[in-house]
């Protein structure tokens, strides 16, 4: 696969940002991984980071170039910062910057397929409910979407070890308002949704990991309202060797051709 870490200016953000891409690339000779390329423009999955990681810590932390690679999937990780993937009341409007600007520029630089049926969003911890936040907000975009041990419910996110590591975090983000019932809400866009709309849904999380229950309340939004998800619950806590393992579950999952 190509790498490309691709540093770029953000009208969006008024700033500098980056993203780190791979792309499928077909070989014959490499020892060790094989590689694969579609007759056309390649499916692409955009991946997204949780709270205190960047555009590079999928690639550092897991084997996800070795998973996609015979798959023919490029994957686009943007750098996002501590956003919780909103337009943030005091800073940058992440929300605008991953759901216009970031696909229109992968698209002006990338040859990657634009259909929906060929374009997908996972990412963990905070980096999961940017992916079911995008997805239920952009059905149309996405043919499925993924989150692994995704902080799924902001207001049980706002009491936990969120609140202690970054008191004003949420403030900095929301300003004064709840973002209960808003479109930062998970369980509110769940309730809105149409159900037959949707993307295919997936939420994995670990048993022991301290957002298991804001899972297990999404999942109550999602079945009062209808909603579909494939769910897979196990073993694990809030750590890489679990999202190493669940992201190869979350690309047999996806509806790729084989």
């Amino acid at each position: 696969m190509a790498h490309l870490r691709v540093d770029f200016f953000s009208d969006s953000l008024a700033l500098s940002t980056s993203m780190t891409v791979l792309l499928p690339q077909r070989t014959t000779t490499r020892i060790g991984m094989a590689g694969a390329t579609a007759d056309g423009p390649p499916p692409v999955l955009y991946l997204l980071h949780g709270l205190s990681d960047d555009d590079t810590v999928w690639l550092r932390r897991t084997s996800i170039e070795r998973y996609v690679a015979p798959l023919g999937l490029a994957v686009v990780m943007p750098q996002v910062h501590r956003s919780f993937y909103a337009d943030e009341h005091h800073g940058g409007h992440y929300w605008t910057f991953l759901s216009e600007e970031l696909p229109a520029l992968v698209h002006s630089w990338f040859r990657v397929s634009g259909r929906r049926e060929d374009t997908f969003v996972a990412g963990l911890s905070m980096g999961g409910y940017g992916a079911l936040k995008w997805a239920l907000r952009q059905p149309e975009r996405f043919a499925a979407a993924a989150s692994l041990s995704g902080a799924l419910h902001i207001g049980g996110t706002r009491s936990g070890r969120v609140r202690a590591e970054d008191p004003r975090l949420f403030e900095r983000i929301y300003g004064d308002r709840s973002p209960a019932g808003t479109d930062d809400d998970l369980l509110a866009l769940v309730g809105r949704a149409d159900p037959a709309a949707l993307p295919a849904l997936y939420v994995c999380c670990g048993e022991q990991d301290e957002l298991l229950e804001g899972n297990r309340t999404f999942l109550a939004a999602c079945a009062e309202a209808s909603v579909p998800v494939t769910t897979s619950f196990g073993p694990g806590v809030h750590d890489w060797a679990y999202w190493d393992a669940t992201i190869q579950d979350v690309l047999a999952w996806l509806p790729l051709p084989r």
